[in-house]
This record gives structure tokens, sequence and C-alpha cells, in this order.
């Protein structure tokens, strides 16, 4: 394994400073990627740059105070000794939870890396922790909030990291979807006793929409477990309303022999989803005009690209990449799936990944026996979690340590009732762990 030091000089927030300084070659999808992300907490409509940049923000989203200039004008080395201090002092009461897409320069502090998935399970099985401070974004945050103790503080460093996918679908526009599909369909089971329609919400999503599945009959997914989840769904529906990301939903279902022609696709911003009641009535699985704007970077003609220039390429994608991309791979996973795809391989492997960029680098500083590299050339993570940084983290902890708790994430106790219905049953569909996805 890679020395943390030489990981860091070789993560991605390292490589956007070269390249903006022109000390190292390359391209990255926004300049504006090497200044500090405080720069866009105040009066910057928007995502911020990285692959989101050009998706719109609804009104309303949680934004960011100022950050105080102790930390803006901090040193990494400042930063680095400020946080390992303050988690000297605070100790076991509190664990830093670090997603698989942060920058390495935060995760180098996490007690817990992972999906949020695993993120969400692991601040569940620690109910002596006081504080978990969650660097990754909003709807990872909600979902820890609810599986925690109502004395445990769920602390998102950068109230801006949110979720452009999960803020495609809102509950106002699911809540207007499904009136119209019961108006259609009305709710009574039929003579199996499959109601006419269940509702899956994937793990990017809002807590109120997780309620809204509780409320309603249906469960959460996420990436690992999407196909068991969509079968969970079809013993007990007639057909499926599946959101926001319909790149994942439409690979998995099609992955179980669902055709493309009973999947039709809900558009919020349409009359009835621009959707015919006949179109409704055939449909296996209606999914919801969503999509991850990382993924949605990754296209057949890199993958065409990668087998050109290494032969002996494994091409490895993401199921929330569009459906010719997954078909075109050799294979499609989750974050953890990709992980242990690269740690199983023999040495000398080659690996072309369609993921974000951040875990890719890191996977490929991680593993020098291989050689690894992203399929998108562009240095382009994450908007949203490229929100969190190490200035931050230092902020939140310092606070703890003064006995203040600051950018707390509380889930309203109704939402969170619902909500946490959806996630117990998410929690008990246990994914097939043969399957690729």
């Amino acid at each position: 394994m890679t020395l943390l030091s030489d990981r860091l000089e070789a993560s991605v927030a390292h490589t956007i400073a070269g390249i903006s300084n022109g000390g190292l070659q390359g391209e990255t999808c926004a300049p504006e990627l090497a200044d500090g992300p405080w720069a866009f907490d105040l009066g910057m409509p928007g995502y911020g740059p990285g692959a989101s940049q050009g998706d719109s923000l609804p009104a309303g989203s949680p934004t960011q105070g100022e950050l105080p200039a102790r930390y803006r004008e901090a040193t990494p080395q400042q930063l680095s000794d400020w946080i390992a201090a303050a988690k000297a002092s605070l100790g076991s009461r509190v664990a830093v939870m670090g997603h698989f897409y942060q920058r390495d320069e935060v995760v180098q502090y996490a007690d817990f890396v992972g999906d949020s998935f695993q993120l969400a399970r692991a601040a569940r099985e620690l109910p002596d922790a006081e504080a978990i401070v969650f660097c990754g974004v909003h709807f990872m945050a909600e979902t820890a909030d609810i599986l925690t103790g109502d004395d445990q503080a769920v602390i998102l460093p950068n109230l801006a990291a949110g979720c452009s996918m999960a803020d495609m679908a809102d509950i106002d526009s699911v809540e207007e979807c499904w009136a119209e599909l019961e108006a259609l369909f009305g709710s009574a089971p039929d003579e199996s006793g499959r109601v006419p329609v269940i509702p899956v919400t994937y793990m990017n999503s809002s807590a109120a929409l997780k309620a809204f599945c509780g409320e309603h009959g249906g469960i959460v997914c996420t990436s690992s477990n999407a196909a068991t989840v969509l079968e969970w769904a079809f013993e007990r529906g007639q057909r499926v309303l599946f959101f926001p990301d319909q790149h994942l939903g439409r690979n998995t279902a099609k992955a179980m022999g669902v055709p493309l022609s009973a999947m039709p696709l809900w558009n919020p911003a349409r009359v009835s989803g621009g959707l015919s009641a006949d179109a409704l009535r055939d449909s296996r699985v209606i999914l919801w005009n969503g999509f991850c704007s990382v993924h949605k970077r990754f296209s057949v003609s890199q993958i065409e690209a990668a087998r050109a220039a290494h032969p002996d390429v494994r091409v490895i994608v993401h199921p929330e990449c569009p459906m010719d991309v997954v078909d075109a791979a050799d294979a499609a996973g989750s974050t953890d799936f990709i992980v242990k795809a690269i740690a199983a391989a023999p040495a000398g492997s080659t690996f072309a990944i369609g993921t974000e960029i951040n875990l890719v680098q890191r996977l490929a500083a991680d593993y020098p026996q291989h050689e690894i590299f992203c399929l998108d050339s562009v240095i382009c993570p994450c908007s949203t979690m490229y929100r969190i940084h190490p200035g931050y983290l230092a902020w939140v902890l310092e606070e703890l340590v003064a006995g203040r708790v600051v950018n707390r994430i509380t889930v309203d106790e109704r939402v969170a009732d619902g909500a946490r219905i959806a996630l117990e049953r998410m929690l008990a569909a246990r994914p097939d762990t043969t399957m690729a996805a």
C-alpha cells in the first residue's frame, strides 16, 4: 500500500492545484476547483464547481455561513495539527465518517470509510458516540440522524454539501405523481394480493422521500441491493415507481429481464409525466427523470478508447452510468463492489473505472501493483462532496471540543418515523453477494 504522504501528493486536490498553477499537465472541468470551497458559500447559487455545476439548485436549499478566517487562512499542516488534537481530545465521544468520494485530505481523518449505506450502518452501530461527523452530503447525514439515537448529534461540516441527483425528486413532485397513479390504478390489490404500485427510492434521496416510501408500503435501495429490493417490490406490487435515479433503475430492471418498453420515464416537468395512460398501464418500472452528473459523464467512446490503448483492460462502471455504458463495460457495481474487485485481482491487472475521480485516484495509489485509471481523463469531482474541506472538519471538531455543536442535521420526528420504516426494510433486504451489482 502507498504511504499516506505519497497518496496525498497524488490526491485529486493536489492534482487540480498543480494543473491550475501550470505545474502539471491535464484538464479540470472547472478551474475554480483549486479555490477553497468557502469561496462559494456566500451568495453563490448552484452546487459549486465540479460535475454538478450545470445542474439547477432548488430554491431554499441549505446554505453554509462563512467559515471563520482562522480556518480559511490556515496552512494544510496547521489544519492537520488542529484536527489531530481535536480528535485526540474528543476520543470515542466522536466518530468521523468519510465517504468513498471524499478528497483524500479529508478521508485521512475518517474513523470509517465507505459508501452511504455502509456509513449509515456504521453510525447506527455506535450508540455511545455523542457526535457523528459525516464527511459526505446532506442526505447521508439525514440517514445517519434517522438511524442513530436522539441524544446523538449528526454534523455535516459544510451545509452546502447537497446532492443534485437527490434534488431532482422532491416530495411535492413525487406526491403529485402518486396522486395521478392512484387515480389511474386505484389502490386495491389484485387477486394475488399485489397492490398497483410500490414506491422505491434510492438511498440518494431526501428523508421526506424515504418517509413517503415508508408510509406507502415502499422501501429504500442502494446500488448494492437494488436487484434484491426490486424483487421484494415485485412480490408486493404490480409495478414499481423508482426514483430519483433513472439509470440505476433501468440498468437493474433490465438485468432482471424487464423489457425497456415496460420502463417509461416520468418527467415531473411535464403533464402526467409526459406519459400516456397506456404506457403507464403496460409498465413494470416507472422511472424518474433524475441522474448523477458524475456518472453521466462516462461514455461508450471512452470505453472504446480504453480498450484500444489497453487490450487487457477490465472496465468496471457504477450502475448510475447510462445503460449503453453499463452494457459496454465488463462489470457494473457499487463503489464497494469496485473496491473489492480491485483488491481481489491478480497483480498486474489493468482497470478502467467509471466512477468518481477521488475514489479512482485513491485506488490507483493504494494498489500500485495494478494500472488503474478513470475512464474520463478530465479531472471532475463530485461538486458537492468537494464542498467538504479539512478547514470545515477542523472547525466543527474544535467547536465540539469547546462544547458547541454546529451544523447539526436533525430530521423531524414524524418524517424520521416513516423513513425509518423504509430504511429498516432496506437493511433487511440482503443482496446476493454473488451478483455484480
